[in-house]
């Protein structure tokens, strides 16, 4: 077996340790040139979290320092001729979080701390905006060059309490101070680069300063972090021959599985397509497949704002809207769309030039996954013992064995404790929809409508299923609803043999009564 090519950059978001160790990069530096000079000093990128932005900001702060040798034979060292050297404040807000006010304030205080040891400036214990203000015009004095200030995850503090009515305006208050001289300062600055997850209109940032340019759905941007397949394709080629051969497949079958599982990313319309870029650089330093981006962090706060917003799973993608409905500031949000997009959970799938119109979809098999791993504790109890269930079923389904999927179902149910809230078929449906993502196949409800009812499609490899549930009714009533509604014919576009599935829940048992199969 062939050994791994490069050392890839697992984890480090430092540009100097990547360059100096001779670890995998992924040249960005063209877009770092055209982001320094652009009409704007003031920019703010917004991504996804673990999507690049740290090193991004880390690429930003090398740049400025002027550590010219470390960009060698990269795309800026055609570009940029002069390599001027300035003061550089970079402030890390990733880890001020699951805080209360007094623990945040002081995590503000030794942020700054840092950066006044690190220029030498004398300061007196005092409000965190002062303090900024402080150092700022004395770094500015003692150079005589301007200041540039970096702030990676600037809204880390906030996300956690996103769906708290009481600790985020109390927070937001602390971090609007900590922000305001960046306005008052602007004589004394070069450039102010700030990135996060979300926008929250209430900040400083974004209320005063009128003249920060948001660049996160301009065109020019929209590979600046993550990986775009030509990238990978030319700067990873020869990984991707290596990959091929650990996981004993073709380098065509390679790039199918990674794109199945990574790519599907769009921050703006048109775009190249995007591959999440810690699980791809988790992929190939492995040697296999995995859920890497979103095993590294359970999102609690958006599970919480679901719960807040009555988003059933199968509403999660799927939609379309203008730009100002996803991309809204967190504060007017009117649905959880901004913040399924700005997190990463659904991304821009199309786009309608005449309409205006977006479409919005979960990007890939990951998340896909990983999200309904994620909430299937809240539609069935002890979902811990559910993944091997659902492995045992993947394996049914794709002998084309149905029958033998449900029945493992069916006695798996028959042994989780009580569940609130089951005597509705509705529960029963988001249930199957989420255990049929989690096999990994296409799924798709259809919602209520004044002449039919909820039905759910599967489509496997060999075969379409269509679904229809009854709570406590008969599976003849079932299959006779498909028959109705002439489903095989509305679905044979697709160019698969149709099966229609009926299948009744017990409503005292809590766990499927009877179901019918027909090819």
């Amino acid at each position: 077996m062939m050994p791994a090519l490069h050392k890839y950059p697992v984890g480090i978001q430092t540009f100097e340790k990547i360059r100096s160790g001779n670890y995998l990069y992924i040249d960005k530096t063209e877009q770092v040139y055209r982001i320094t000079h652009s009409g704007s000093n003031y920019i703010f990128l917004n991504r996804p979290r673990r999507f690049g932005k740290s090193l991004l900001t880390s690429t930003l702060y090398a740049y400025f320092e002027g550590r010219k040798e470390l960009f060698k034979g990269l795309a800026i060292d055609a570009l940029e001729k002069e390599w001027t050297e300035y003061p550089v404040l970079h402030f890390d807000m990733s880890l001020g979080k699951h805080m209360e006010r007094e623990q945040l304030e002081r995590y503000l205080a030794s942020q700054l701390e840092r950066m006044e040891k690190r220029h030498e400036v004398q300061t007196e214990p005092t409000d965190a905006n002062l303090r900024l203000t402080h150092l700022i015009e004395t770094v500015y004095e003692r150079t005589g060059r301007q200041v540039v200030v970096l702030i990676d995850e600037y809204d880390a503090p906030l996300l956690d309490v996103v769906h708290e009515e009481r600790n985020l305006p109390v927070l937001r208050d602390v971090m609007r101070n900590f922000y305001s001289p960046l306005k008052a300062c602007d004589p004394y600055l070069r450039f102010v680069f700030l990135t996060g997850i979300t926008k929250f209109s209430q900040l400083s940032i974004f209320s005063e300063l009128n003249n920060i340019e948001n660049i996160s759905m301009d065109e020019p941007y929209a590979a600046v972090c993550g990986i775009t397949r030509e990238e990978m394709e030319t700067q990873m080629s020869d990984d991707l021959d290596i990959l091929a051969e650990r996981m004993k497949l073709t380098r065509g079958e390679v790039l199918d599985k990674l794109k199945e599982n990574y790519d599907g990313y769009h921050f703006t319309w048109p775009s190249p397509d995007i591959y999440n870029p810690f699980s791809l650089m988790n992929a190939f330093a492995k040697g296999k497949l995995d859920s890497y981006w979103f095993g590294s962090g359970t999102p609690t706060y958006l599970i919480e704002m679901l719960r807040k917003y009555d988003v059933l799973p199968s509403q999660i993608g799927g939609t379309e809207a203008i730009a100002a409905d996803f991309d809204a500031p967190t504060e007017r949000m009117e649905s959880i769309t901004p913040l399924l997009y700005q997190s990463g959970y659904v991304t821009i799938k199309d786009y309608d030039e005449l309409a205006e119109l977006y479409t919005l979809d979960i990007p890939n098999k990951e998340i896909r996954v990983g999200l309904m791993r994620s909430l299937l504790p809240y539609y069935v109890q002890g979902a811990g013992l559910s993944n091997t269930m659902v492995a045992k079923m993947y394996r049914a389904i794709a002998q084309d064995d149905m029958d033998g999927a449900l029945r493992l179902m069916q006695a798996f149910l028959s042994t989780v404790p009580y569940t609130a809230h089951t005597d509705y078929e509705g529960h029963y449906q988001q249930m199957l929809y989420i255990i049929f993502s989690l096999l990994g196949m296409y799924v798709d409800v259809e919602v209520r409508t004044p002449r039919g009812r909820v039905d759910m499609a599967m489509r496997t490899a060999t075969t379409l299923y269509v679904v229809e549930l009854k709570l406590d009714g008969t599976v003849e009533d079932a299959m006779r609803q498909i028959d109705l509604k002439n489903y095989p014919e509305r679905f044979a576009l697709c160019g698969l043999p149709v099966a229609k599935v009926g299948i009744c829940f017990d409503r005292e048992k809590r766990t499927l009564k009877e179901w019918m199969i027909e090819k």
